[in-house]
């Protein structure tokens, strides 16, 4: 059985995640027409790592079989996709190759967006989540009052 705080705790972790998918997300969208990066070449779309856990409450002495069931999510790092890049013909452009294609970035911006709308909506969840642990809190506080 989780306490107020481990869920809270729970919830914060699955908000820290996707805090950080969005922020990646958007990262790929405004860099989606960079074809020359610091490292040279054309940007790399990144991605999430993500790990789940088993997660472990002030509680689990107690019932430690059924607490295999809830698990926590943490984000292991953000790598870059290893996809080649996309050749654009554009002799015009000044990172054009001699035959006149640019290396553009391996985002396809529909995939983007659609990352961000289930990551935006997931993070919704998780704040609707806290929103329900919090009202739970001050009914129980309510109720000792009432005593």
């Amino acid at each position: 059985m989780l306490s107020v705080f481990d869920s809270l705790r729970l919830s914060g972790q699955a908000l820290s995640v996707q805090k950080t998918r969005l922020d990646v997300a958007s990262a790929n969208l405004a860099n989606a027409q960079t074809t020359r990066t610091e490292d040279g070449g054309p940007y790399r779309r990144r991605d999430v790592v993500v790990h789940d856990e088993v997660a472990r409450g002030q509680f689990d002495f107690f019932l430690d079989d059924a607490m295999n069931s809830v698990r926590s999510v943490r984000v292991d790092g953000v790598t870059e996709d290893r996809a080649p890049p996309r050749l654009v013909y554009r002799p015009d452009h000044p990172d054009a190759d001699a035959s006149g294609y640019v290396a553009m970035p391996n985002i396809n911006t529909i995939e983007e967006m659609v990352n961000m709308i289930t990551t935006m909506r997931s993070y919704q969840a998780n704040l609707n989540v806290t929103s329900g642990i919090r009202q739970m809190a001050e009914r129980a506080l309510n109720i000792g009052r009432s005593i």
